[in-house]
């Protein structure tokens, strides 16, 4: 008879307006079994070991039509990125006891099935980085890191002498994308919401300059003082007053890859945008991705980043909460910047 074991879970209360609260989220335990259901084909038992803390969730949490990602379901557990150990399968591709990532629960172990583990939203696949540390998997190994490469190299097409304006650029994307620029020759700037963010973004990180987008009175003055010649690649996860400030300060033919917009996500109305002249006077190239959609590029993220990890040439920071109950406090630490890297909680230990 399969062992019963308790099961930690964050359950989602109800559907919000505004900033997210802990509130919004619940702490419940249930029981679950440790093995696959009898009938249940093709499905893996998976036990949490980390769970990723992303800005994306926030849209999740409201009921929006036509919502690029599915909406989380009142009264059931959230779900993001994770990784997992196999507990048991009745999948002919995962056995017991290998790792995996994939879209699980917020709980401490989840019964992926078939048509979950094959669908865009529950996509699993096998770790094979074991030089790393794990939570790499859901970091620079993984969405976060897949999110950069996207947005720089297919999206924002670099060449040599660009420089390059990444917003948010302490965070889990950005600080990739800056090292990307860097290492594609590029000079790139970044902005952060504290002295210290600023800091990490020139000292471990390698940017040419930085700026504390909440020290500065004038955000047009700001990017003119650190491109005076102007801005050829603008690498947006904020959107709001940002962006608006860029687009006057963009070069001929620049290229701006929208990735986020986390200055909107809890505002509604949200704002507007004024300077949307300066896409055509410019001819600037804006353009959105979801990098759902790119998952066929991950064997060029593994052959790019995993030689600089073993050389030392780029770097990845972390902020770690512990235990599951420590989520919701992670998840609404992202809209005020508490974070400090790429938001995670780790579940268990192997």
């Amino acid at each position: 008879m399969a062992e019963e074991v308790s099961n930690k879970q964050i359950i989602f209360k109800d559907y919000i307006h505004g900033f997210p609260k802990e509130s919004d989220m619940i702490l419940k335990t249930s029981t679950i079994k440790l093995k696959v259901p009898d009938g249940c084909s093709d499905a893996v038992l998976v036990k949490n070991l980390y769970l990723s803390c992303d800005p994306y969730m926030r849209s999740r949490m409201s009921k929006i039509d036509d919502n690029y990602v599915p909406i989380f379901t009142p009264s059931e557990p959230m779900s993001g990125d994770g990784v997992a150990k196999v507990v048991d399968s009745s999948h002919p591709d995962f056995e017991r006891g290998e790792l995996v990532t994939a879209i699980t629960g917020w709980e401490e172990y989840t019964l992926i099935k078939s048509s979950e583990s094959e669908s865009e939203t529950h996509f699993i696949r096998k770790i094979h980085h074991t030089n790393v540390p794990l939570s790499y998997n859901i970091g620079i190994l993984g969405m976060p890191g897949m999110t950069a490469y996207t947005g720089f190299y297919e999206i924002s097409k670099p060449q040599q002498g660009d420089t390059v304006f990444v917003s948010a650029a302490s965070g889990a994307v950005g600080q990739l994308v800056g090292q990307f620029a860097k290492l594609s020759g590029c000079y790139v700037v970044g902005s952060a919401g504290t002295k210290d963010k600023v800091d990490l973004l020139k000292t471990k990180f390698g940017f040419n300059d930085a700026f504390n987008y909440r020290e500065e009175t004038d955000l047009d003055a700001a990017l003119k003082r650190c491109f005076p010649q102007g801005i050829d690649i603008y690498f947006d996860n904020v959107g709001g007053e940002m962006l608006d400030a860029v687009l006057p300060n963009m070069r001929l033919n620049g290229r701006i890859a929208t990735c986020g917009m986390i200055s909107q996500y809890n505002l509604k109305p949200a704002e507007g945008v004024r300077n949307l002249l300066y896409i055509m006077a410019k001819q600037i190239r804006m353009q959105g991705f979801l990098v759902y959609h790119y998952r066929h590029l991950y064997p060029k993220l593994f052959d790019l980043v995993e030689p600089l990890l073993e050389q030392g040439r780029i770097a990845y920071v972390e902020d770690v909460a512990e235990g599951l109950e420590s989520a919701p406090a992670a998840l609404i630490g992202l809209f005020s910047g508490r974070n400090v890297g790429k938001q995670l909680v780790r579940v268990a230990s192997d």
